[in-house]
């Protein structure tokens, strides 16, 4: 099962929507097929196994990382191609929580007399597809909030300038991290200051599906800068009831309920979540940060800090948090730490109450 995890991590940039799913088959203590889920509308992991397994595949256990599908979508369902090879057992990582499979698929492989388990490894897999499962679960996606700090805790000087508190290895870690999201939300402010592309810039051939761009403009001030709407990925502005998008712009505008003056970000993220994203990247300033942290939708954050001090007339983090007793702070467990150059990035997530 570790080697099918592993396996299903190939498809880290391309499956979405879809899970990362890896499949082995093994006999007699033998490998004889394996295979990953390489992109939607493409053949699932069991099916690569299996094509590979060939005649070896009757008998043998296959090991999945997720529940066998059990209905017709772009391909075939995968418990039938099991059934079809003669595997005498499946063992799953975890239950496939998506409506349309969710037991399905282990009740069609009992049914047809093939020993079926769960559970093996479930910890790993379902870290493996957080954002799926966060989506099916929970109707939203896994939403992590990408910063890059001071020492001091500083991101940016008091004018906007940000260009660079960390190094290239650093930022080129970065890359990765937005080749994997399904999008990456920013703010009005960071547009209007920056006007960045925010697109994928890794280095080599490595393939990954173009993340879409989503704006978070209120009131659509931001539409004079252009380079988000440049056409090497989709973008999407989530604006306010009022406002009126500009005819003849090549993107997509979507009108949202307000939170008292601003887009209300929990129906940004069910809006995200209903066109199949998974994970979203943020990467945005202090307030639209702060107001996602406030509002309890941050899942994880991706700091990285540079061994420099920026000053107390600096940028923060987060603005608008309004914390003032040590009563109130929150606290965030340390899930990873890595080192890029003089850099060092942390990820954390919030702890549970």
């Amino acid at each position: 099962m570790a080697h099918a995890l592993q396996l299903a991590q190939s498809a880290l940039f391309t499956a979405r929507p879809n899970p990362m799913v890896g499949c082995v088959i093994a006999r007699g203590g033998e490998v004889v097929g394996e295979g990953w889920h390489p992109r939607t509308g493409e053949a699932h992991a069991e099916v690569f196994a299996l094509r590979q397994a060939g005649a070896r595949a009757r008998g043998a256990t296959a090991y999945v990382t997720l529940e066998p599908c059990a209905h017709f979508g772009r391909t075939p369902p995968c418990a039938d191609a099991l059934v079809g090879a003669g595997v005498s057992r499946v063992v799953a990582a975890m239950r496939d929580p998506f409506p349309r499979v969710d037991g399905a698929g282990f009740a069609r492989l009992q049914a047809a007399g093939i020993a079926v388990a769960a559970g093996l490894m479930e910890a790993q897999a379902r870290e493996l597809n957080r954002g799926f499962l966060s989506r099916i679960e929970r109707g939203r996606p896994w939403l992590r909030i990408k910063l890059a700090a001071s020492l001091d805790g500083r991101t940016a000087m008091a004018n906007g300038e940000s260009k660079w508190i960390t190094g290239e290895a650093a930022r080129a870690d970065v890359q990765r991290w937005r080749a994997r999201s399904g999008a990456i939300l920013t703010g009005a402010d960071t547009v209007l200051a920056d006007d960045p592309a925010l697109t994928v810039r890794l280095g080599d051939d490595t393939p990954f599906e173009p993340p879409m761009r989503v704006v978070v403009d209120t009131r659509l001030r931001s539409l004079a800068c252009g380079k988000v709407r440049d056409g090497s990925a989709p973008t999407l502005y989530l604006h306010g009831p009022q406002a009126a998008p500009a005819a003849g712009l090549s993107t997509e505008f979507a009108a949202l309920p307000l939170r008292g003056d601003h887009v209300d970000l929990r129906a940004a993220l069910g809006l995200l979540g209903e066109r199949g994203i998974n994970e979203v990247q943020v990467e945005a300033g202090p307030a639209l940060c702060g107001a996602l942290l406030g509002a309890g939708l941050v899942d994880e954050l991706l700091l990285y800090q540079a061994p420099v001090l920026l000053g107390d007339g600096a940028r923060p983090l987060f603005a608008g948090l309004g914390i003032e007793t040590m009563a109130q702070r929150l606290r965030f467990d340390l899930v990873d730490e890595a080192r890029f150059g003089e850099d060092r990035r942390l990820l954390l997530r919030p702890s549970a109450l």
